[in-house]
């Protein structure tokens, strides 16, 4: 079996689900679990939340489906709603809670006969310009969709654009925005992400919705996994399969990028872009091997990447290396390479197997 893996934590996100729940006592948890729960494994993660989560929030039908089939009563908040008219039939047969974002779709699920009413969220676009209804068209639908029969629940929701960065004024302005159509009767109301849930207490509304800090990386730019009090839960570890000497000019990989500016010991590993691995990651990228950071060399190949051990002479054939985890966090290795954990995270691929500890 070729050596990488992705050992998951699962009690490390029950952990970092209580930490939101500490954050903003008495509030109630969309654990968002799209994207295969940000690479981690939906299906494991929905099964250890269980009883630890009010409900998941998926990204489509099929991710709805899916948890749907894992958890017979939690709430299933579907973020981007439906993208075709007859969808809102098997939303109401998954009892989804169904998110509206724009007229067309408002319009559609007024036009639907149902097998049974939707919990609705409006989306306000309060300031992202992504997807939403502009203050007009919010209290416009809200008149509308008020005791429609396809209604069972009308409800608000935003979604922040700036959280992460501490501070900065367009938080403040969305906050505003958001509470400014507050005079309209809604039955629940939901603003925070993860970066809100960790710090900002006046967005904590009726729900939650953590995503990122579920899986221990960190939603803010300023502040570290750990100093948030969160727990990685994946660790992406593979293994030296060569180790080589290279003379001083000689090079390393695809494009002769790296070139060895001393005579080098360098290691070859089982991880490449084929696995989820960045290939845009630089030269200088650490990985950790023996408790030690290395520096990552050359271009990353679709299943090789190769390490500079010059200075980690006992490195042999055969020895871990952890590509993140919880000695290397994920977010270290994004900010080298010129990403964010989420996207790390979400693209482990599915030949990387997955181990789980509970």
């Amino acid at each position: 079996m070729r050596p990488l893996l992705a050992t998951i934590d699962l009690s490390a996100i029950r952990h970092n689900l209580a930490v939101a729940r500490r954050c903003a006592p008495g509030r109630q948890v969309f654990a968002v679990v799209k994207a295969n729960a940000y690479g981690h494994g939906v299906r494991e993660v929905v099964t250890a939340l269980h009883d630890e989560a009010d409900g998941f929030a998926v990204a489509s039908l099929e991710e709805a489906a899916e948890v749907r089939a894992l958890h017979g009563t939690a709430r299933i908040l579907l973020l981007q709603g439906c993208f075709e008219a007859e969808e809102y039939a098997f939303a109401a047969q998954l009892q989804l809670d169904v998110v509206l974002h724009d007229a067309c779709q408002a319009e559609q699920l007024l036009a639907q006969r149902l097998s049974r009413p939707l919990a609705v969220w409006l989306k306000l676009d309060s300031g992202m310009h992504r997807l939403g209804l502009s203050e007009a068209q919010l209290r416009d639908w809200h008149g509308r969709l008020q005791g429609a029969e396809q209604v069972a629940e009308l409800n608000l929701l935003s979604h922040f654009a700036c959280a992460d960065e501490r501070g900065h004024e367009l938080t403040e302005q969305q906050l505003g925005d958001f509470l400014a159509v507050l005079d309209l009767d809604f039955a629940q109301r939901s603003l925070a992400n993860s970066a809100a849930v960790l710090t900002i207490p006046a967005a904590h509304m009726d729900w939650l919705r953590p995503g990122i800090m579920l899986y221990g990386a960190s939603p803010c730019a300023e502040l570290s996994a750990a100093e948030l009090g969160l727990q990685p839960a994946m660790s992406l570890t593979a293994r030296l399969l060569a180790v080589r000497e290279v003379a001083v000019g000689e090079s390393v990989g695809y494009g002769a990028t790296w070139v060895a500016e001393r005579a080098s010991r360098i290691g070859t590993v089982s991880c490449g872009y084929a696995d989820g691995y960045p290939r845009h990651a630089p030269s200088g990228t650490p990985v950790l091997i023996g408790g030690q950071r290395v520096p990552l060399v050359g271009r990353v190949s679709m299943d090789m990447l190769c390490v500079d051990l010059s200075d980690l002479p006992a490195a042999q054939v055969g020895d871990e290396v952890q590509l993140w985890g919880a000695q290397l966090p994920v977010d270290e290795v994004a900010q080298a390479a010129g990403t964010i954990g989420y996207e790390l995270l979400s693209k482990v691929t599915a030949r990387v197997p997955r181990r789980y500890r509970s």
